[in-house]
């Protein structure tokens, strides 16, 4: 009987997941691996891997001698060494469609709340108040702003797509996307330092990779309007969070909307969960019920193709088999 591993998840049961795979004679086992250790333990001779959040280190990789596949819950991908599954020939799937929308919506969503400052106001009116709770100039209009985009793929496009109906200028910065085809998207192609300097929102839309991870920090800050505002719905290692923390402080951000945070969670007293001019949202930019039956759906699908040696959906790490 084949076992597949579900290394974590965050649902309510694996029942769907089961629904799939059990009819094809699959022995579905459930973990909750936070640790190299556990993972190792738990994945001794197996050859069928799910993983939302485990992490999938170079030393826990090396120990999958059996392994034939390893399958994301999700589109990113770096809790895992991709180098180091590549060496041992195990290919990576990920789920790279499954919550576009969610993620573009969710984008607007925290964008709107900035540039309305509609949570300030809200607690305000809760306090009893009956007025602005700040400055004027802190109520913008996306028509007047230019929005600066880091990565244009899926979700970066989806969002571009939305963005468009408020009228606003939108630079994109991305270097595996030709400028042509962003200037056919109806956006003005970018250099990374030209779009810091120009725009008055900031959104980051890139994978996390040894090439994006900090990408924001102190210099690259340094170079954005005074004032400008922040969002970030892709990863929170993409961010230096303390430089990040200091540009708030100075007033050099005006303001940040964040769905991701390094690290997660922040604890009780971070101090972006204490800063005023701060919403934070707890990683959920993708969910909805039909985006998290579609990721599982995908997930056990491609643990079926891999069982009859059918080619691999979304390969993320080059191993074709």
């Amino acid at each position: 009987m084949p076992k597949v591993v579900v290394t974590d998840h965050r649902f309510e049961s694996l029942d769907l997941e089961r629904s799939l795979l059990e009819p094809l004679g699959c022995e579905v086992i459930e973990e909750q691996c936070t640790t190299e250790a556990a993972l190792i333990s738990a994945l001794k001779d197996v050859e069928y891997v799910i993983t939302q959040f485990s992490p999938f280190t170079a030393r826990v990789v090396a120990t999958l001698d059996k392994c034939r596949v390893i399958v994301r819950y999700g589109v990113g991908v770096d809790n895992i060494d991709l180098d180091a599954a590549r060496r041992k020939g195990i290919p990576v799937c990920n789920v790279p469609d499954y919550c576009m929308d969610e993620v573009a919506d969710h984008a607007l969503g925290l964008m709107l709340a900035l540039t309305r400052q509609v949570v300030a106001i809200s607690n305000h009116v809760r306090q009893g108040h009956w007025k602005l709770p700040g400055r004027l100039d802190q109520m913008r209009v996306l028509k007047e702003m230019t929005v600066g985009m880091v990565g244009f793929g899926r979700i970066g496009r989806e969002v571009a797509q939305r963005l468009k109906a408020f009228k606003c200028k939108l630079l994109v910065f991305d270097p595996l996307v030709p400028a042509a085809e962003i200037e056919r998207a109806g956006c003005i192609a970018s250099g990374f330092d030209a779009l810091l300097r120009g725009s008055d929102l900031l959104t980051l839309h890139c994978p996390s990779t040894s090439q994006t991870r900090g990408l924001i920090n102190a210099k690259s800050l340094a170079l954005m309007k005074r004032g400008a505002l922040f969002v970030n719905v892709a990863r929170g290692d993409l961010v230096q969070t303390e430089d990040l923390v200091e540009a708030l402080k100075t007033g050099l951000i005006d303001g940040a909307a964040l769905d991701v945070a390094d690290p997660e969670p922040l604890p009780k007293e971070h101090p972006l969960l204490q800063a005023a001019n701060v919403i934070v949202t707890n990683h959920v930019a993708a969910a909805s019920v039909t985006a998290i039956k579609t990721l599982r759906t995908r997930a056990a699908e491609a643990i079926i193709r891999a069982l009859a040696g059918r080619s691999l959906p979304n390969v993320v790490n080059g191993v074709l088999r």
